[in-house]
C-alpha cells in the first residue's frame, strides 16, 4: 500500500506546480479552510451563463454581472496547474485570496479544481489523486452528471477521503458532506458502467455538459478515471480510441470484454493497482488518445 501512496505524491504533467511548490506548502492546512479558499477563486462556466440565481442567487460565487463580457470559459486554455496557477497570479498578485474580484476570477470546471486541490495536497506531502465519475447530488432531476473530484489519503484515519471541492459550495443535497464523500454518494465510473452492462441501472440516467447522455457518457468518464488513476488527467478533449462516436457504436463483443475487464479491475484500484498499471502500459486501445490535433 505504501507503494501506492507514494505513487499518488508523485506529479503529472497535469498536476506539477513547478515553481509554485513551495508557496503551495504555505496554503492552509484545515481542508474545510483549503476548499473555501481554492472555490473562492474560480467561476463554473455554468454559473457564468446563469448569471444571479440557483445556487448564486445569494451571489457566493460573486455578481456575475461584474465579469466582463468578453469573458469565456477557459478550460481549452488552461489544461495544466502551472497554466492556472500562473494565470491566478497574473490577474491578482496576492494569488488566493477570498476577496478576488469576480473580473479576476478564472472560469473553469470541476475537472481544474480538482486538479489544483490535488497539486496542493501533493505539495504537502500528502497523497492524493484526482478521480472522474458522475454526481447525483447536484440537482434533483434524477440525472447523474459527469464530475471530477479528489482523494487524499489521512494517515490519522488510514483511509482515502474523497472531496469535491468545485461542489464546495453549491451541493444541494444536505445529506452530502462534500469534505468526506461516502462511496455510495457518488457514481464512480466503474461500478455505473458495469451497472448499465448488466441492466441494473438506467443508461439514461447518466448526463453530461456536451450533452450527452447514456453509456457513452458513463464510458468517458471511465477512461478519464482510469487515466487518473495513472496520475495522467487528460483533457476534455481527449479519449481513448475504442471510446469515440465513431467506434462506440460498432464495438466488438472483444472490445466490451475489455472494457468490462478494466471496469471489474477499477472498481477496486487500489487492490488491482499492479494490473492496472500493466494494462495502461500495454494496451494501446486505452491509452493512446483522439480527439483535438491527436
Amino acid at each position: 500500500m505504501q507503494d501506492i501512496l507514494d505513487f499518488y505524491l508523485g506529479f503529472s504533467q497535469y498536476t506539477n506546480p513547478w515553481l509554485y511548490k513551495d508557496k503551495l506548502k504555505d496554503l492552509p492546512n484545515d481542508i474545510k479552510e483549503l476548499a473555501y479558499l481554492v472555490r473562492k477563486n474560480f467561476i463554473h462556466r455554468a454559473t457564468l451563463a446563469q448569471g444571479n440565481v440557483w445556487s448564486n442567487s445569494d451571489m457566493r460565487f460573486g455578481d456575475m454581472t461584474k465579469v466582463p463580457w468578453y469573458r469565456q470559459p477557459e478550460d481549452d486554455n488552461f489544461a495544466t496547474v502551472w497554466w492556472i496557477l500562473t494565470e491566478l497570479y497574473r490577474r491578482d498578485e496576492r494569488w488566493f485570496v477570498l476577496d478576488r474580484k469576480e473580473e479576476n476570477k478564472m472560469i473553469l470546471t470541476c475537472r481544474f479544481l480538482a486538479l489544483v486541490t490535488a497539486s496542493i495536497l501533493k505539495s504537502k506531502w500528502i497523497s492524493a489523486r484526482v478521480r472522474s465519475g458522475n454526481a447525483p447530488y447536484f440537482t434533483d432531476d434524477g440525472l447523474s452528471r459527469d464530475h471530477w473530484i479528489t482523494q487524499y489519503y489521512s494517515t490519522a484515519e488510514k483511509r482515502r477521503i474523497t472531496i469535491d471541492v468545485d461542489g464546495y459550495m453549491s451541493i444541494a443535497n444536505e445529506k452530502i458532506n462534500p469534505l468526506d464523500i461516502k462511496e455510495n454518494q457518488f457514481d464512480f465510473a466503474a461500478k455505473a458502467w458495469l451497472d448499465i452492462r448488466t441492466q441494473k441501472d438506467d443508461a439514461l440516467r447518466f448526463a453530461n455538459a456536451k450533452p450527452e447522455r447514456g453509456a457513452i457518457a458513463v464510458l468517458w468518464s471511465l477512461f478519464y478515471d482510469f487515466h487518473s488513476l495513472m496520475n495522467n488527467e487528460i483533457i476534455y478533449l481527449h479519449i481513448p480510441r475504442v471510446g469515440t462516436y465513431q467506434n462506440f457504436t460498432s464495438l466488438s463483443l472483444e472490445n466490451l470484454k475489455q472494457i468490462d475487464d478494466l471496469a471489474f479491475l477499477m472498481l477496486n484500484p487500489d487492490e488491482n493497482f499492479e494490473e492496472l498499471k500493466k494494462i495502461f502500459d500495454s494496451i494501446k486501445d486505452f491509452r493512446l488518445l483522439d480527439g483535438a490535433l491527436l
